[in-house]
């Protein structure tokens, strides 16, 4: 199953929700792998010009077309009305610099009337004083008067002019300092920001990189100590059976594998590799009877009945109602009813999880794992004593049997 899935590059939606995390983290790293030689063995290809195999794709890419019929594309600032991301920012801070340095000129220019009119307010009191007591002498002295007041409004029209003059000075110059300070701003912020960014996306890539190296370490140790555990217990179990007791029950035979091809065969056997969601319950069962049942999957390894951790044709919901009743450490294996194989149902300290199990080469193995067993019984036995998982601490504790009332696997072995 995993090689049909690395050979097509696709898992049907329903196979992947019966993966857990674990199972789906291995999948993706063993495609990715997939995906990495395939793409070795095309750039050696291309170097040995055997680019006559090498297959076109068919994927191509259509464009929304105009009322003119050519393809319409609009990009943000290649218009001539459109102004630059630049531009707008200039044109911001320079309306708010001379908002700032035209408020800061209004209040100068009314402190400099008020002085100005405090200057002069003098002189007028003085002149009407002046009129109140010469006003017999008015008309001689009026030509006199007249000069006077021309040249004071003289001088105040030249003390105002160089006022306005040093105000718009002062306003420009605080325009232009205020534009630099909010340019300096702009830019150390995005420097900041830019940084910023920087150092976050580094730590991410070394810490994602430091996960990948962590679990490929810890996969490579788990599958030698598995490998290792593995064949300890084969020894073992092959020494108890040839010393312990005369006559001991021989294990189950596999069937014989025809290794005629045919066009029969063939058909038959890509009926039984098909892992659609469309497999019907009856296809399941006729399935179990005609592969599974005459090698006695699902019975103890004296095969004197059926083990007590086996289930029938069950939902996943039907499964984690079972389990929900028992502590860390339950489990059942039940049959799948989407695809032609199992799926390993346990209880752990986090919740429920459901694991799948490959049956399509006439052996059972967790699916992404490199462990091989002839039966269902020797991987459930297997996993009482090694760990599931490579984080350690989920075995296989406390089997899972049936209900009060008729067995879900009545309608497998009727």
């Amino acid at each position: 199953m995993l090689q049909q899935i690395l050979t097509d590059m696709y898992i049907e939606p329903e196979l992947l929700a019966e993966l857990n995390e674990e199972q789906k983290q291995v999948l993706f790293f063993k495609m990715r792998e997939e995906q990495i030689r395939r793409w070795r063995e095309r750039e050696m290809r291309l170097e040995k010009g055997e680019t006559a195999h090498i297959k076109v794709s068919q994927k191509c890419v259509s464009w929304m077309k105009g009322m003119d019929d050519d393809v319409w594309v609009w990009v943000m600032g290649e218009h001539p009305d459109d102004k630059p991301y630049d531009q707008i920012c200039d044109e911001i801070m320079t309306e708010r610099a001379a908002l700032q340095a035209q408020r800061e000129a209004e209040q100068l220019r009314a402190k400099k009337e008020a002085e100005l009119e405090k200057q002069f307010s003098g002189v007028y009191l003085e002149q009407r004083e002046q009129e109140m007591e010469q006003e017999k002498i008015r008309q001689a002295a009026a030509e006199e008067q007249r000069r006077a007041e021309e040249e004071l409004m003289k001088r105040e029209a030249q003390e105002r002019s160089k006022a306005e003059e040093e105000l718009r000075g002062l306003e420009q110059e605080r325009k232009q300092q205020i534009y630099m300070h909010l340019k300096e701003v702009q830019t150390s912020k995005q420097t900041q920001e830019e940084e910023r960014q920087w150092q976050e996306t580094l730590q991410k890539s070394k810490a994602a990189d430091m996960r990948r190296r962590s679990l490929v370490k810890q996969t490579i140790d788990d599958h030698r100590r598995r490998s290792v555990k593995a064949l300890e217990r084969g020894r073992v179990a092959a020494m108890t059976k040839t010393f312990c007791g005369e006559n001991p029950t021989p294990p189950p035979k596999p069937k014989p594998r025809n290794m005629a091809i045919s066009n029969n065969a063939i058909t038959q056997k890509q009926e039984l590799r098909r892992s659609l969601s469309t497999s019907s319950r009856e296809h399941i069962i006729r399935w179990f009877k005609a592969e599974q049942l005459p090698i006695r999957a699902g019975f103890q390894l004296d095969q004197s009945r059926i083990a007590p951790w086996f289930h029938g044709i069950i939902s996943r919901e039907k499964a984690e109602e079972l389990l929900n009743e028992g502590e860390a450490g339950h489990f059942l294996v039940r049959v799948s009813e989407k695809i032609f194989g199992y799926v390993l149902s346990y209880r752990s300290k986090e919740g429920i999880k459901h694991l799948l199990i490959d049956a399509s080469e006439n052996c059972y193995m967790l699916l992404g794992d490199h462990i091989k067993f002839t039966t269902l019984t020797e991987l459930v036995e297997y996993h009482q004593v090694e760990p599931l998982s490579p984080s350690g601490g989920e075995y296989l504790l406390h089997a899972c049997g049936q209900r009060t009332g008729a067995a879900d696997y009545t309608d497998l072995f009727s």
